[in-house]
């Protein structure tokens, strides 16, 4: 059982509490542009400061590949994260050795300390257990709040879990329990949505989803593949004919297992990939013409969907239905968003969505803010649903 910060709080005042946080922020010109990950991690320092821990942060930036590299350097962040939680937030030009060291010394009952880049060193992408050691050095603690770095056996995310008592952060666990409800013991009907242009990226995201869920959607452009596979003609859309074998391969596990594939019964195709351009709908067991692509799943594809949703008390989505990016191959992707939306509004659904393009979509649509959890972890979220333990998860577990 993942021990929390509800654990520590009690026995936190004037320990040293390394806290492995996310803060790998989108920056131009020296100034932090979207502080959304700032703001996912300050539950977890506010209430270690507020019960006088002496609060040590790391994190990685970028990838300097175990080399000092200044334009990957942490300093910038810190007076923004200050300004998010409302507190001072000092910095050390290293993350171990006599910088860290004396930073850490140097902090007070409730301090707030950040360290330099992680992945400055060498040790820390190949989970060295010296590197850990030395981290662990500054720490009578670890808590371990970056669930988008889980996926990575790293000395921060992994190792340093080994050597102190280890906890969950406040999004760490949020991340954990809506995972929990939606694939570890979810309510049934259990629906996924899954999207996105290529079946050879989200394989192995497939082949768990149908041993897993009671439908699944098959939407994007890997549904043109899907279509393929069962020999209907779909023109010059997007699809990998090599792996039509893989799409048969899991549309008959889905049926051993008893998963429904929905499949787009209607499409809207169109000559080019731009806004606007001139389109008609046409259902999937007609041939699509051979100068026009599917862009979009077409309005009684959208009623299929909303009757799935009707029918499941859970959804797990990743990736669009369409090519949202541009209307009106957005519509499929907007109304089910919105739909899902709707019912969880009214408590007949738990969604939880996340995963390359989702949180995007989602925000496109109106309702990022409207389902039941959204996760921004992107690769860690995808291998979750691919059913591979996480290392950053597993040694919370186990840590300590």
């Amino acid at each position: 059982m993942t021990k929390t910060l509800d654990d520590l709080l009690p026995s936190a005042a004037g320990q040293r509490v390394l806290v492995r946080v996310d803060l790998n922020v989108p920056m131009a010109d020296g100034k932090v542009t979207d502080d959304a990950r700032l703001r996912a991690v300050a539950p977890t320092v506010t209430q270690l400061s507020d019960a006088g821990a002496k609060v040590i942060l790391l994190a990685h930036f970028g990838r300097p590949k175990g080399k000092r590299n200044a334009d990957m350097s942490l300093a910038p962040v810190a007076d923004p994260l200050a300004a998010v939680i409302g507190r001072p937030v000092t910095f050390a030009d290293d993350c171990v050795g006599d910088p860290a060291a004396q930073a850490v010394d140097a902090l007070t009952n409730g301090g707030v300390l950040l360290l330099e880049n992680t992945r400055f060193h060498a040790g820390e992408e190949a989970n060295d257990p010296a590197f850990a050691a030395a981290l662990a050095e500054n720490g009578d603690a670890y808590v371990n709040d970056a669930f988008s770095a889980a996926h990575r056996a790293h000395a921060s995310t992994e190792a340093l879990a080994h050597l102190l008592p280890a906890y969950a952060g406040r999004a760490m666990q949020a991340e954990l329990e809506a995972l929990e409800q939606a694939l570890g013991s979810p309510k049934r009907p259990v629906m996924a949505i899954v999207g996105g242009a290529k079946v050879s990226t989200k394989i192995a995201l497939l082949e768990n989803m149908v041993g897993q869920v009671d439908m699944l959607v098959v939407g994007g452009g890997m549904a043109n593949t899907f279509l393929h596979a069962k020999g209907v003609p779909i023109g010059k859309s997007l699809h990998e004919a090599d792996f039509a074998d893989t799409a048969n391969a899991i549309m008959a596990a889905a049926d051993k297992s008893g998963c429904e594939v929905i499949l787009p019964t209607d499409a809207l195709a169109a000559s080019e990939f731009a806004a606007h351009a001139p389109h008609e709908t046409v259902p999937t067991d007609q041939a699509v013409a051979g100068d026009k692509m599917i862009l979009d799943v077409g309005p009684d594809s959208i009623a299929r969907v909303k009757a799935g949703m009707d029918r499941a008390a859970t959804l797990v989505w990743n990736g669009p239905l369409g090519a949202f990016e541009i209307p009106p191959f957005d519509t499929a992707t907007v109304a089910a968003a919105q739909y899902a939306a709707e019912l969880t509004a009214a408590g007949k659904l738990l969604t939880v969505a996340g995963g390359g393009d989702t949180a995007a979509a989602l925000a496109h649509a109106g309702v990022a803010d409207k389902v039941s959890y959204l996760s921004t972890a992107g690769g860690a979220f995808l291998e979750w649903l691919e059913g591979k333990p996480l290392p950053g998860v597993e040694a919370l577990k186990r840590g300590g």
